[in-house]
C-alpha cells in the first residue's frame, strides 16, 4: 500500500496486517512519516516530529514480530500526543512562545500505557494557546487548517489532532476535551472524537486546566476510538480522581 492507503487505514486492520507479517512496523512508520512531511506544510497538524524516536520503536517493534513475542494491542501503530500534554524529553509548547523550550522531565499518566501497548509515538500535534479557545491557531505555530477546505477552521482546541485524522496522517490521536475540545474539531473535520467520563483516562502531572480537561481519542473510525480508549483508561495512583476499569 502507499503512504496515503495507510495513512487512511484503521489501527484495526493494521493491527492486523502487523501481526500476519503483511506490514512491518517499520514500513508503516516511515510512510507515516513521508506522508506527514508532504502533508503538514498544508494543514499544519503536527508542531513537533519524532522522527528518528519513532524509527528506533519501529525497528524494536518489527524485532519482536520477528523473534515471535507477546504483541501489544497497538503494537507498531503510530500515533500523536496534542501538545498540552506532557512528553518526556520532548517538547510541550502549549501553543505558546512562554513555553516554546520546554522539555518536560515526565510524560502524562497515559502516555506509557500507550508505549507498553506497542504504539510507537511520532510527534506533537497543534492547539491554540493553551487550549483555550475552540479555534485551531496559535501565536507560536500559525493557524491549522482543516483538510476538507484549508479555507475553514479545525475548530480547537485539539485541532491538530483532528487534522491529523481527517488528513490521513496516522489511525490515532489523542486529544482533550473540557467544553468541546474533542467534540467542536471532531465535528468540523468529520472524524470520530469522544471526551471520556472525568477520570476514566487518569490526568497527572496536573496543569492548571487539568481538573476540567478530559483526555480522549481522535480517530477515523468507532472501533479504533474504542482501542485508543481501552489503552488510556484505567487508574493511577497519582490522581486521587481517576477511576477502576469499567465493570464487566
Amino acid at each position: 500500500m502507499s503512504s496515503t492507503e495507510l495513512g487512511f487505514t484503521p489501527a484495526t486492520e493494521l493491527t492486523r496486517l502487523i501481526r500476519t507479517k503483511a506490514l512491518s512496523p517499520v514500513e508503516l512508520t516511515r510512510a507515516a512519516l513521508e506522508r506527514i512531511e508532504r502533508v503538514n506544510p498544508i494543514v499544519n497538524a503536527f508542531c513537533t516530529l519524532t522522527a528518528e524516536q519513532a524509527l528506533a520503536a519501529a525497528r524494536e517493534a518489527e524485532r519482536a514480530v520477528t523473534s515471535g513475542a507477546a504483541l501489544g494491542p497497538l503494537h507498531g501503530v503510530p500515533y500523536s500526543i496534542k501538545d498540552l500534554n506532557f512528553t518526556k524529553g520532548v517538547r510541550t509548547m502549549g501553543g505558546s512562545f512562554i513555553f516554546e523550550h520546554r522539555v518536560p522531565e515526565a510524560d502524562a499518566a497515559f502516555i506509557p500505557r500507550l508505549r507498553k501497548a506497542g504504539g510507537i509515538f511520532v510527534g506533537k500535534t497543534t492547539s491554540p494557546e493553551f487550549g483555550w479557545k475552540a479555534l485551531g491557531d496559535s501565536p507560536l505555530t500559525g493557524i491549522t487548517r482543516n483538510p476538507w477546505n484549508t479555507g475553514t477552521t479545525t475548530g480547537g482546541s485539539s485541532a491538530g489532532a483532528a487534522a491529523a485524522v481527517a488528513a490521513g496522517l496516522g489511525p490515532l490521536h489523542q486529544g482533550s476535551d473540557g467544553a468541546g475540545s474533542i467534540r467542536i474539531p471532531s465535528s468540523f473535520c468529520g472524524i470520530y472524537g469522544l471526551k471520556p467520563s472525568y477520570g476514566r483516562v487518569p490526568m497527572w502531572p496536573v496543569s492548571n486546566n487539568d481538573y476540567s480537561s478530559h483526555n480522549g481519542p481522535m480517530t477515523r473510525t468507532v472501533a479504533d476510538a474504542a482501542l485508543m480508549l481501552s489503552v488510556m483508561a484505567g487508574p493511577d495512583d497519582r490522581d486521587r480522581t481517576s477511576l477502576e476499569g469499567a465493570p464487566e
